[in-house]
C-alpha cells in the first residue's frame, strides 16, 4: 500500500450517517424493522415460522398448556366450593359474602405466575409475554433509531468528539437500555439471549464421532449474517480504529485484511455447516449429500470478490487495481448468478420442472375465447390462465403474485452491485454508495426469508404427511391408502 494513501481514503471518510462507522447500527436498526415485516406477513398468510425455525409443533404446546390450564381450573372450582361449605354458616349472618365465593365470581388467573402469587383467585393480570411481535419491532426500531441520532449529534456537533466514541456511547446506551430489569422490555432480553445462543452454537465444535445435523434455525441465522457481512466489515475496522486509539492507524495491509478477514467470517460459518451437512450424509449414504457440497461452493464463490477487492485496496497505484476491475466483475456476476439459481430451485423449491410452463402453454394456447369460457371446472380455468404457477410449484402459501414480485426482486437485488459503475453519478460520497447497498441487501434477505420459511414449511408438513402415513401402515396394514403415490401428492398440494 502507499505511503500516502489514508486510511480514510480506502474505507471513506464522509459525513453524517453514512461514515463507515455509524452505517453499521443503521443497516441493524433496520434489519429489526424489516424482521417486524417478516412476523406481520407471517401472520397475516398463517404460517407459524416460531415452529418451523425451533422445529417444535406448536399444537402440541398448546395442548399441552390448554390440558394444565383446565386441571388448575377445576382445582381452584374445587376449592371454592369446600371453602364455601366451610363457611357456609357465616356467610348466612353476614351481609356480604365470603372471600373463597368472592374468588368463584370473579376471574381467576390461570397462568404460570398465579402460582407465585401466594393464592389462587388472584384477579386476572395481563402477564408480560415474551411474544415478538411486529408492533414491539417497531417500537424498538424507532426508539434505537431515536437514540442513535440523539447520541450522534450530542457526541460529533456539542462535544465535537470523533465518531468513533459516538457508535461506543450508542452501543452502551442500548445495552444498558436492554438491561433494565423492566417486564416491558423483557422481550428484548429474551431476544437478544436467543440470538447470542444461535452464535454461539454457530461457533460449537462438531467432532467427526458425534456429529449431528445443523438445525434450520442454525441454517437461517447464518444466512441472515451472510446478508450482514459489510456490518461485519464495519465492526472489523471500528476494532481496529479502536486498538491504536488515541493514535491513528498505521498504513499497513492490516488495515485491509482485519476488516475484510471479518466480513468473510459469515460465510465460512456457513461454507462449515455444508461441509457438515456433506460428511453426515457421506455417514447414513444420503443420496442428495452433493447438493451440500455445491452449496458449500456457492459460499465459497462469495469469498473470491471479497478477497479481490481487498487485494485491490493494497496495490500501489491506481491503475494496477483498475486492471483487476474485469475479473472482479467476473466473479461478482458468477457468484449473483449462483446464488440467484440457488434462491430459486434449492431454498425456495421453485422450477424443479421448468419444462412445465411450456407445456401447460401449449395446453393453454389450444383454449382461446370461447373454448375458455365453456371450461367448466374453475380449478382447469385458473390452471389455463396461469400457467407460470406449474413453473414456480402447485402450491404458494403468499400467492403466485407475490411469490413473482419477490422473484424478480430478488434478481435485481442480487445484481445491485452493479450500481458501482453509476457511483459517481447517482451518489455523494462512497459512503452513502456502500450504506445504500446494504440496505438493498438486507431488505432483499427480508423478502428472501418469506419464501424460504414457506418452503420450509412445506418440506416438513410432507414429512409428517409421510411418517404418519407410514405409522398407520406399520400399525395397521389394512389402513395403507388406495391411492397411488402421484395422486396423494397431488392432493396434498
Amino acid at each position: 500500500m502507499s505511503s500516502g494513501q489514508e486510511v480514510g481514503q480506502i474505507f471513506g471518510d464522509g459525513t453524517g450517517p453514512a461514515t463507515a462507522l455509524l452505517r453499521s447500527p443503521i443497516v441493524l436498526i433496520s434489519t429489526i424493522a424489516l424482521w417486524a415485516m417478516n412476523v406481520a406477513l407471517f401472520k397475516y398468510f398463517h404460517i407459524d415460522y416460531v415452529a418451523i425455525l425451533t422445529g417444535r409443533s406448536s399444537g402440541s404446546n398448546s395442548k399441552g398448556k390448554n390440558e394444565t390450564m383446565q386441571q388448575q381450573q377445576s382445582h381452584n372450582i374445587a376449592e371454592g366450593k369446600a371453602s364455601a361449605a366451610r363457611h357456609r354458616d357465616a356467610s348466612h349472618n353476614n351481609a356480604s359474602p365470603p372471600s373463597s365465593l368472592k374468588m368463584l365470581s370473579s376471574p381467576v388467573r390461570l397462568d404460570k405466575e398465579s402460582e407465585s402469587d401466594g393464592e389462587l383467585g388472584h384477579p386476572i393480570v395481563p402477564p408480560v409475554t415474551s411474544e415478538v411481535t411486529a408492533r414491539r419491532l417497531l417500537i424498538l426500531a424507532t426508539f434505537l433509531f431515536a437514540l442513535l441520532q440523539a447520541i450522534t449529534y450530542f457526541w460529533i456537533e456539542v462535544m465535537g468528539q470523533s465518531a468513533l466514541g459516538a457508535i461506543f456511547s450508542f452501543y452502551a446506551a442500548a445495552f444498558f437500555f436492554m438491561s433494565l430489569p423492566l417486564q416491558s422490555t423483557r422481550w428484548i432480553r429474551v431476544a437478544v439471549k436467543t440470538v447470542l445462543i444461535r452464535a454461539l452454537e454457530l461457533l460449537k465444535p462438531r467432532c467427526y464421532g458425534n456429529m449431528k445435523p445443523v438445525p434450520f434455525i442454525d441454517v437461517f441465522f447464518a444466512d441472515a449474517m451472510c446478508s450482514l457481512s459489510k456490518v461485519f466489515f464495519d465492526w472489523g475496522m471500528l476494532m481496529h480504529l479502536a486498538w491504536h486509539y488515541p493514535r491513528p492507524v498505521p498504513h499497513s495491509t492490516q488495515s485491509i485484511v482485519i476488516p475484510s478477514a471479518v466480513a468473510a467470517i459469515p460465510y465460512i460459518i456457513r461454507a462449515r455447516q455444508c461441509i457438515i451437512m456433506y460428511t453426515i450424509g457421506g455417514i447414513k449414504n444420503d443420496p442428495n449429500k452433493k447438493d451440500h457440497a455445491l452449496n458449500a461452493l456457492k459460499y465459497c464463490s462469495s469469498l473470491f470478490p471479497i478477497c479481490l477487492s481487498a487485494y485491490q485496496k493494497t496495490l500501489p497505484s491506481k491503475e494496477e487495481a483498475d486492471s483487476l476491475e474485469f475479473y472482479l466483475v467476473v466473479l461478482m456476476t458468477i457468484n449473483s448468478l449462483y446464488c440467484f439459481y440457488w434462491d430459486v430451485v434449492m431454498d425456495w423449491g421453485m422450477m424443479h420442472n421448468p419444462t412445465a410452463v411450456l407445456e401447460q402453454a401449449c395446453v393453454s394456447s389450444t383454449i382461446a375465447g370461447a373454448e375458455l369460457e365453456a371450461v367448466s371446472s374453475p380449478n382447469k380455468k385458473e390452471e389455463a390462465v396461469h400457467c407460470g404457477h406449474k413453473c414456480l410449484r402447485p402450491k404458494l402459501r403468499f400467492g403466485f403474485g407475490i411469490s413473482i414480485g419477490i422473484f424478480t426482486l430478488d434478481f435485481i437485488l442480487r445484481m445491485s452491485w452493479l450500481l458501482r459503475f453509476y457511483e459517481s453519478m447517482i451518489f455523494p460520497s462512497v459512503d452513502v454508495y456502500i450504506l445504500t447497498t446494504e440496505l438493498l441487501e438486507v431488505f432483499r434477505r427480508s423478502i428472501w426469508n418469506l419464501l424460504r420459511v414457506e418452503w420450509e414449511k412445506i418440506k416438513t408438513s410432507r414429512s409428517s404427511f409421510a411418517t404418519s402415513i407410514k405409522t398407520d401402515i406399520e400399525d395397521d396394514p389394512d389402513r395403507a391408502p388406495f391411492l397411488p403415490r402421484t395422486e396423494m401428492t397431488t392432493m396434498r398440494s
